[in-house]
């Protein structure tokens, strides 16, 4: 399979920005992937996603498998052309969707078989199946080997049992995925909050050989904040530094910007639409509810300083207006604006580390933060 070339530009301590060099398009890193799980990102034409300055999206296998169908995405040609996105793709193994219908499904060493949440309809999934949805029938840049997503909390024995699943599952998705020379494949290390499992599942996974980037999966379950770091500051270290890191499912602004600060270099989340739908708007220091009556005589827009348009040029009062009165159109701008906010972020995030600045960047960020959940709390 293809390893696609990962410059490292600049360092900052464990922090790098760099460049993943991929046939679709360069990647600029840290990078934030809008989430489209069923061939759009939520209420944004995909323009206006380019506008934000994302260059990668992510696509769901286990959503596209069910409806419309991967085998029908295919014969019309592949996730790009269907859903209009020409830049890089990354796709989801399914693992995760399938790990979350605990009472639909039924694991086993070949696979999970599980009912499907829309129609009841059984399906199988396993890595072989899941390598030809992902490489074949959507044709995904970055494909994810099948992993079952450790559960939290676990015991050393259950996150042992489902990190080692995992290993044998990534093994027969590297077979299954075989020799793409336009496309890669990333692994995903597992372990829960255990640092011994932690260190064996990246030195397995890497001494399978072949994988373009390693995932750390199993976080963003639950664990907290703290804990979540904590797993990040004894897992980066043992991944390799020529490859992408990826934090999948990752999340609010502190968590990428103190992800980051542990050398990480990838992230998703469904965060920034699934908020706007809902009337939330992201910033530095968290979301506030546009809905809230202080907004509604409130001429200024979401955020100046950012160059999008949903950011810039309508005003908080007639978003409070649109949210309040259940237009579409409010929940369309808010997830607009929430995407342009992450990849704001992330582009200042890059300054920073190139600048020299980060770690100063971070003790900014984080005390801000503190200080108004404390007060949203307090």
């Amino acid at each position: 399979m293809a390893i696609f070339p990962f410059d490292i530009h600049a360092t900052e301590d464990r922090a790098r920005s760099g460049t993943l060099k991929t046939p679709r398009g360069d990647i600029a890193t840290p990078a934030f992937m809008p989430v489209g799980t069923a061939a759009t990102v939520k209420g944004v034409y995909m323009d206006q996603v380019r506008q934000t300055g994302a260059d990668i999206i992510l696509g769901n296998t286990y959503h596209l498998m069910l409806r419309p169908g991967s085998e029908r995405i295919a014969n019309l040609g592949g996730l790009h052309k269907f859903g209009g996105w020409s830049g890089p793709i990354l796709t989801d193994s399914g693992g995760f969707q399938v790990w979350s219908l605990s009472k639909l499904r039924k694991m086993s060493e070949e696979g999970v078989e599980f009912r499907s949440h829309i129609d009841g309809s059984k399906h199988m999934l396993s890595p072989e199946r899941s390598m030809e949805i992902q490489a074949e029938h959507l044709g995904a840049d970055i494909c994810m080997q099948f992993d079952e997503c450790t559960p939290f909390p676990a015991t050393p024995d259950q996150a042992r049992a489902s990190m080692e699943l995992s290993l044998r599952w990534g093994e027969r998705s590297l077979a299954a995925f075989g020799n793409r020379p336009d496309q890669t494949l990333f692994a995903i290390v597992q372990g829960s909050t255990y640092e011994d499992l932690r260190a064996e599942s990246a030195k397995l996974s890497i001494a399978l050989g072949g994988f373009g980037g390693y995932a750390i999966g199993g976080l963003a379950v639950g664990e907290g904040h703290e804990t979540m770091c904590q797993v990040l500051d004894v897992t980066t270290p043992h991944l390799p530094t020529d490859r992408p890191r990826y934090l999948m499912g990752v999340g609010k602004p502190i968590d990428i910007v103190e992800a980051v600060y542990r050398g990480v270099d990838m992230f998703d989340c469904v965060i920034p639409t699934r908020s706007g739908r809902h009337g939330q708007v992201w910033t530095d220091v968290g979301a506030y509810n546009i809905k809230r009556a202080e907004f509604a005589e409130n001429d200024s827009p979401l955020d100046a300083s950012i160059d999008c348009p949903a950011s810039r040029d309508y005003s908080k009062a007639y978003l409070h207006h649109l949210i309040r009165s259940k237009e579409m159109l409010g929940q369309m701008i808010l997830s607009w604006h929430n995407i342009a906010y992450f990849e704001d972020l992330m582009a200042r995030i890059r300054a920073a580390i190139e600048a020299g600045t980060y770690s100063d960047f971070v003790a900014g960020f984080r005390t801000a933060w503190d200080q108004n959940q404390a007060g949203e709390t307090g």
